[in-house]
């Protein structure tokens, strides 16, 4: 395995060497805020997050068939892992039962991390079992309209979770005003602070993501003022070994294994689905980028993120997926080794054992307003805005980006099974539908892939802080 790629270039060997730290370094300050926020919004901390985040990407860095990415916990793991969390701890049931009633006696910790460990091995048998070119055949109306479920699902979630509409009926800690300004400012920063900061820092716009901006702000904040509220519940790590005992599923008894199965299948096609999607972006601008065709290899890439989810089990972490806008990041602060990718994971490493004391000053609130953020970059609002403009006549871009009733009704009914029914439900029926469709000869059309929007994207700095995943 090379750590650089072999193609000719007019820099010498340490600047390019340089650069591509550089650019590990700046995309490591995403994913570690992400990974805080992804963390507690799992309801697993955000220690968990932040190691999950430099672990998930470091191994797929070196193992993975996309050779310049960054993976990590992304959105739609979150919002499942929500569920996984909820069941351990019977505040929510499955098929009529919460883990203490269906399996007495199981720690519920090690339950999720032995769904977490299933996930990582059915990702690994379906890039043994060649699956990863399936990926050709999802329409991209029910992509968008499954994205759009996610976000939803995200910002029901940090709702409940504010003002205690959840399973425990219990808002953050303090103030219900103060948490609700709170995460307020901490939404309208991660925003705003992008383009404040390229404009007033445009050197180092790249070294302050959004996210990471509006944490460290509203805390500096709340600190000074002095105001009692909820703070982020974490602990230190002093023993890696210790850890991994606390962590290892030790128990794999047929029925516990059952009831963990629906769960790591779920996390198992969203991961697919976020990962080899992510990974076509990632090949077009690579291609452009570099000159030369690149093509993820699919299975080996699979296989990587079976490995990375497997790891993360073990140590009480949280799932994740090549992230399309970190990998998209990467490329355009001028990665052009493998070795970029897996400098994120070890900045993120570094960085989460030098600041893990200080995480604790958090207030729990500002990770709504970030995970808010990120359900609106999750969001696909590229058809809606068209659809829209198509009836009231205002539109130019048609047939181009023409979005027809048909797209909006497979967009509309993917995303409303996502939210009320089932994730993997919603996008296994309404591709079979989709296909059913045109083998009736019915007009089915799909939404036409937009290129150019896609290059425009990821040529746009401000998007430093997205976590889309398509």
């Amino acid at each position: 395995m090379t750590f650089y790629s072999s193609q000719k270039n007019n820099t010498g060997f340490g600047a390019e060497l340089a650069k591509n730290l550089i650019a590990g370094l700046t995309v490591s300050f995403v994913a570690i805020s992400l990974g805080a926020a992804f963390g507690i919004g799992s309801g697993r901390g955000a220690l968990a997050g932040i190691l999950s985040a430099g672990i998930i990407a470091l191994i797929t860095a070196l193992f993975g068939g996309t050779r310049i990415q960054t993976s990590g916990p992304t959105a739609p793991m979150t919002a499942v892992t929500i569920i996984v969390v909820a069941f351990a701890f019977s505040q929510q049931q499955y098929l009529g039962k919460g883990l203490a009633e269906a399996m007495p006696g199981v720690e519920p910790e090690r339950f999720i991390n032995l769904v977490f460990m299933l996930t990582g091995i059915l990702l690994l048998l379906a890039a043994v079992c060649r699956l990863g070119s399936f990926i050709q055949f999802v329409p991209r109306t029910v992509i968008s309209g499954f994205m759009n479920g996610i976000a939803i699902l995200i910002w029901v979630g940090e709702v409940k979770k504010l003002f205690g509409f959840d399973a425990d009926g219990k808002p953050f800690g303090g103030s219900l005003s103060v948490n609700v300004s709170v995460a307020l400012a901490a939404l309208a920063l991660a925003f705003l602070a992008p383009m404040l900061v390229a404009r007033l820092f445009p050197r180092i716009k790249a070294f302050l993501p959004g996210t990471l901006i509006a944490i460290l702000a509203v805390t500096l904040f709340v600190q000074f003022a002095a105001f009692d509220i909820e703070q982020v519940k974490t602990e230190r790590i002093v023993s890696w070994t210790q850890l991994v005992k606390d962590n290892v599923p030790n128990n794999w008894s047929p029925k516990l294994i059952w009831i963990a199965l629906p769960f790591a299948l779920k996390l198992m096609m969203l991961c697919y689905l976020d990962t080899l999607l992510t990974s076509l972006v990632v090949d077009k601008k690579m291609t452009k980028q570099f000159g030369r065709e690149e093509q993820t290899k699919q299975n080996k890439e699979l296989a990587a993120q079976g490995i990375a989810n497997s790891a993360v089990a073990m140590v009480g972490g949280i799932p994740g997926a090549q992230a399309t806008i970190r990998s998209v990041l990467i490329l355009n602060e001028g990665a052009t080794w493998r070795l970029a990718g897996v400098a994120v994971g070890l900045f993120v490493l570094v960085e989460m054992l030098i600041f893990q004391d200080y995480i604790g000053l958090i207030p729990s609130a500002v990770f709504v307003g970030i995970l808010f953020k990120v359900g609106y970059d999750v969001f696909d609002w590229t058809p809606v805005v068209i659809y829209s403009k198509n009836l009231i006549g205002k539109t130019d871009k048609v047939p181009a980006l023409g979005v027809t009733h048909v797209d909006m009704l497979f967009i509309v009914g993917t995303t409303a099974v996502t939210v009320f029914y089932d994730l993997n439900t919603a996008v296994i029926l309404f591709t079979i539908l989709f296909f059913a469709a045109r083998l009736l000869k019915l007009a089915v059309p799909d939404l036409p892939e937009a290129s150019d929007n896609d290059e425009q994207d990821d040529n746009d700095q401000d998007a430093t802080d997205k976590d889309a995943t398509a």
